[in-house]
């Protein structure tokens, strides 16, 4: 039995609904449901009724609420002392961002640390990861959520994986490849691409992946906005290759079509290797993982990379 299995179970006795429940715990609405049945099949008994329309809660899954809600009140009780004792009700952290975080909610999750820790001052930075890790190396972030290809990017930093999810081809209705479920990197090779700046990480691993295959990407539109690269393709002036979820947010219509094989944006926390965290970053870097790692609703990648601390 795990906190956030217990914390899901609450919002879901609440909430009385799936999807309202997963947006409130800042998780997909597959991964609430799978912890919930991963517990129903630890404890040996029903907690949901699924069998009506409205989510209701079987007697078992009323009586442990109860009690979950007991332990978490003593847990955020336990919390707030630490937090007076560790020097948690003052201080400031400075974050960098990622202008293509896929998968990773930075908003959702500062506020939620804001929530939970008011008199911390929260400073936010978006950038390209490899500007970020510049930053990270000459103290100018505490830490920093970003997406990195290479090892050699992680020179002098630690970092910790979160989420990751595969790149997808966003084309407009009219485009010859709309009706394709799947597509090969090669099938870009006449197109003209939208893409992100240079440096950005998702231009350089779809660049690397069309070299594999003995082309050059025609990138005809460069942006540093996730947004705006959508709506170029939704436009059909050019193809883009974005994160999924990006790719199937709300906004302008795009057919979306799977790479194959995959390439994967990967979304890890980083600072620098050595530094000492004051505590409100420390605390950050927790909760960051505790959200994410291993259940954020996305494919979940590999083992931490080098220089985990």
């Amino acid at each position: 039995m795990e906190l956030r299995q217990l914390r899901y179970l609450v919002a879901l006795a609440e909430e009385r609904n799936f999807t309202r429940a997963a947006a409130r715990s800042h998780v997909a609405q597959s991964a609430l449901s799978q912890q919930v049945r991963k517990l129903e099949r630890e404890l040996g008994v029903a907690l949901v009724d699924r069998t009506t329309r409205r989510v209701a809660l079987t007697a078992a899954g009323q009586r442990l609420t109860v009690r979950a809600r007991r332990v978490l009140a003593e847990l955020d009780d336990a919390r707030a002392e630490l937090a007076e004792l560790t020097g948690l009700t003052t201080g400031s952290v400075t974050v960098g961002v990622t202008q293509t975080p896929g998968p990773f909610d930075t908003v959702a999750l500062l506020a939620g640390f804001h929530a939970r820790y008011p008199g911390i001052e929260l400073a936010m930075r978006e950038q390209v990861s490899i500007a970020l890790a510049e930053q990270l190396r000459a103290d100018e972030l505490d830490v920093a959520f970003l997406s990195l290809v290479e090892e050699d990017d992680l020179a002098g930093l630690a970092a910790v994986p979160l989420a990751a999810e595969e790149l997808v081809v966003a084309v407009a209705d009219g485009h010859r490849l709309a009706g394709r479920r799947r597509v090969a990197i090669g099938d870009l090779r006449d197109e003209q691409q939208v893409a992100f700046a240079r440096a950005g990480t998702v231009q350089r691993g779809v660049r690397a992946a069309a070299r594999a295959a003995g082309f050059e990407p025609r990138v005809a539109f460069e942006t540093r906005e996730v947004a705006r690269a959508r709506a170029i393709a939704a436009a059909g002036l050019a193809v883009a290759v974005l994160p999924r979820s990006d790719a199937l947010r709300p906004g302008p219509a795009v057919r979306v079509i799977a790479l194959a094989p995959p390439i994967h944006h990967r979304i890890s926390i980083a600072w620098r290797r050595g530094k000492r965290h004051a505590p409100a970053a420390a605390m950050l870097i927790e909760q960051a993982r505790a959200l994410y790692d291993g259940d954020s609703g996305h494919h979940r990648w590999g083992t931490a990379m080098k220089g985990r601390r």
